[in-house]
């Protein structure tokens, strides 16, 4: 790309004869800048004069080469200073305000010469140099300027009010400059150097001192000088070799009234503190016009009665929230239909509608609402367990940007041993359009007995699932690293990857966050009843029954019911439903063709041997154990294959679907034939030899089998 150069470019450089304006002044004069060195010669105080500082930073550039001319004035005589760039070089281009003194003490002890002297070298010496060469600035088109702030202006600094006053008066004229230039081609930036120099020599500890080199800065400005250089009322801090953006955040606040009508009083402030200190989702505004827009976004709200309650929780999230989050429950390459949920360039590109709990779940935990919900208690994070969820799509959802939610309590019921609560969360657009209704139902352990109604009618009740047998069921293997991947999308506890943390709340191992399992079952039911499409979903309810471990295999039951979905959840390896009472409700109903025959039909007859299998392994694992060998039954049914077990005899485990890893025996059999061979009415070698059974692998490891295969009477 090149060196950048500022050949043809004039640069004037106040306060360069010493430290950083030193570098500057030199870095540019090597780079092909005819440099103005200004420097009254005084000392750090602002007392004395000489030319010799000035005089011998202009011989140093003259003698590798460069062009420069001293200049003697103070800064407060601004005009001055320009009036040497032109008279010797007809043209300026670029100013570096760096031109600075100290007159420390503390804040009682400053006095009004302390407070004038310092404003006036930095804020007005700036200013008065930067009002006269902005007007060459706009007629030719072009210019840079570099103000010099410090971190004693951004954040403070004992015995230096005067100066940090006038440091981040600085920001503030920067500001302007950058938008009042900004059409002229004009760019204004501030740096913030921590640097060696007459300022800080006995002020910085010396091993930090010698590490503060000027020359280590010197770059950051000029490139911010350079034409290439796009940037504009930006504060960029520098020392030692590394540079940073600074910005000024503010959080999002709250409305303190409800109403249009309303007062403001001191104790609607005190209510609402916590929300107007939060740093979380604090945002950098651009520009005033930003600022005043938020606040009249607020004000519409208020007037429009679409926020009563303005405890709203902001959610940003970007296309790579919605796929990491699918694949944190399992979305997968493997299943062409998931594509969209993993690819942003995806012409359907979607989030699943499990996703869209999320930002009701920040909510809910940032919220204030949740500690003082049971009168008479407090309520802690590592008390609440989540009982049931409910989710309801009311408009189209982004595929990024911001939501906001706001949560109420809808009811608080005392089950004795605990408390439930009800809370409803509203998330809008950034237009105030209600986008998603999100219902949560939380247990609070311990927190019972406080004398509220037992009962209550806000929760939307979960349904019982038809008495048939399952319509279709699908099944899943969740990972041994899946709660570390799910968490990654907002829900940090410790629980679901601490071992310790797991152990306090009464768990032998981290468990998998319930609402990873939810996703998994909604992703598959999305799958089997509406072709993948993630905009069909209407609403879902689910109550979480019991935890999954990382590495269990899930099944989901479905059972249609119009646009109706019920399912269960339930874990292969233990048989145990974690999720039950569940529904999803759908626009429409659009059945997809079972995938990578994952479509399982719970209805074949030999389902009831490996249940009786997996109760014969519980009651003798030791004899499982002695077989050894692990074996993948793939069942069929009318030529296709419906159905995958694994038996697992190292481990002493049987389950529906595939090992975790290469199998030493695969059987492939019809689900009439397995029947028969496990009644004993067909032996294994004859349907071997007559293509019932096929196996591949450690055929000899297969003949161990017999005894687990042969169910008794009942079966």
């Amino acid at each position: 790309m090149g060196d950048l150069r500022f050949d043809g470019r004039v640069v004037v450089v106040t306060g360069a004869g010493a430290g950083l304006g030193r570098a500057y002044a030199l870095l540019f004069g090597s780079r092909g800048a005819k440099v103005v060195v200004n420097d009254l010669g005084g000392g750090r105080h602002g007392d004395g004069k000489s030319s010799s500082a000035a005089d011998a930073v202009v011989e140093e550039i003259k003698r590798n080469g460069g062009t420069a001319v001293a200049d003697y004035n103070s800064v407060v005589d601004g005009d001055k200073v320009i009036k040497t760039a032109l008279d010797n070089f007809g043209r300026v281009d670029v100013l570096i305000n760096n031109a600075g003194i100290l007159r420390d003490k503390s804040f009682a002890r400053i006095s009004d010469q302390d407070w004038d002297l310092v404003h006036a070298v930095h804020l007005k010496g700036s200013f008065k140099t930067t009002q006269a060469a902005f007007p060459i600035f706009k007629k030719q088109g072009y210019g840079r300027i570099i103000m010099t702030s410090s971190n004693s202006g951004l954040y403070g600094n004992f015995g230096q009010a005067n100066y940090s006053a006038a440091k981040m008066g600085l920001v503030g004229l920067a500001n302007t400059v950058a938008i009042e230039g900004a059409k002229s081609n004009i760019h204004c930036n501030v740096i913030v150097p921590t640097a060696a120099s007459r300022l800080t020599e006995d002020i910085l500890p010396p091993d930090l001192y010698a590490e503060l080199k000027p020359e280590l800065i010197a770059p950051v400005v000029a490139y911010l000088c350079h034409e290439s250089c796009t940037e504009n009322g930006s504060i960029i801090e520098s020392a030692a070799g590394w540079a940073g953006k600074c910005q000024i955040i503010r959080s999002n606040g709250s409305l303190l009234r409800t109403e249009v009508t309303d007062g403001v009083s001191v104790e609607n402030v005190r209510d609402k503190w916590q929300k107007v200190t939060s740093m979380t989702n604090a945002e950098h505004l651009d520009s005033i016009q930003e600022a005043t827009g938020a606040l009249m976004t607020s004000l519409d709200s208020l007037r429009s009665g679409q926020v009563k309650d303005e405890e709203v929780d902001v959610y940003n999230f970007t296309q790579k929230d919605i796929i990491l989050y699918a694949l944190g429950v399992g979305a997968s390459l493997k299943n062409p239909t998931e594509l969209k949920f993993l690819y942003e360039n995806d012409e359907d590109f979607s989030a699943l509608p499990t996703f869209f709990i999320l930002p009701a779940m920040q909510a809910m935990f940032t919220s204030s609402k949740l500690e003082s919900a049971i009168p008479g208690k407090s309520v802690s994070l590592a008390q609440i367990l989540h009982g049931e969820q409910y989710i309801e799509f009311l408009g189209e959802v982004p595929k990024e940007g911001k939501l906001f939610s706001k949560n109420t309590i809808a009811e608080v019921l005392d089950k004795g041993s605990g408390a439930a609560i009800v809370q409803n969360i509203e998330t809008f657009d950034e237009q105030g359009n209600l986008l998603i209704r999100n219902q949560t139902v939380a247990f609070v352990v311990g927190a019972g007995n406080f004398g509220g109604p037992r009962t209550g009618t806000k929760a939307i009740p979960c349904q019982v699932k038809p008495s048939r047998a399952p319509d279709m069921s699908l099944t899943d293997k969740t990972t041994i690293d899946q709660a570390a991947l799910y968490r990654l999308s907002g829900d940090t506890n410790p629980l679901h990857i601490d071992p310790n943390m797991a152990m306090v709340a009464g768990f032998k191992q981290p468990i998998l966050h319930g609402l990873c399992t939810l996703g998994f079952s909604v992703r598959l039911l999305v799958r089997a009843y509406a072709g993948g499409d993630s905009s069909l979903v209407k609403a879902c309810k689910a109550r979480f029954m019991k935890p999954v471990i990382p590495g269990q295999t899930l099944r989901v039951d479905f059972w249609r019911e119009g646009n109706r979905i019920h399912f269960e959840t339930s874990v292969v390896e233990t048989n145990t439903v974690v999720i039950g009472g569940a529904y999803v409700d759908l626009n429409s109903v659009k059945i997809m063709e079972p995938i990578n025959n994952s479509v399982s039909a719970p209805t074949l007859e030999s389902d009831a041997v490996f249940e009786f299998i997996i109760e014969q392994v519980k009651a003798d694992p030791n004899k499982a154990k002695s077989i050894g060998g692990v074996f993948l039954y793939k069942i069929t049914k009318n030529g296709k294959e419906v159905k995958q077990w694994t038996m697992d005899l190292k481990n002493a485990k049987v389950y529906e679907g595939k090992p975790e890893g290469k199998p030493s025996t695969t059987l492939t059999v019809s689900d009439e034939d397995f029947m028969l061979l496990a009644q004993g009415k067909l032996q294994p070698q004859a349907a071997f030899m007559k293509g019932k059974l096929k196996v591949t692998g450690n055929i000899m490891l297969a003949q161990k089998l017999a005894p687990l295969l042969k169910a008794n009477a009942k079966l």
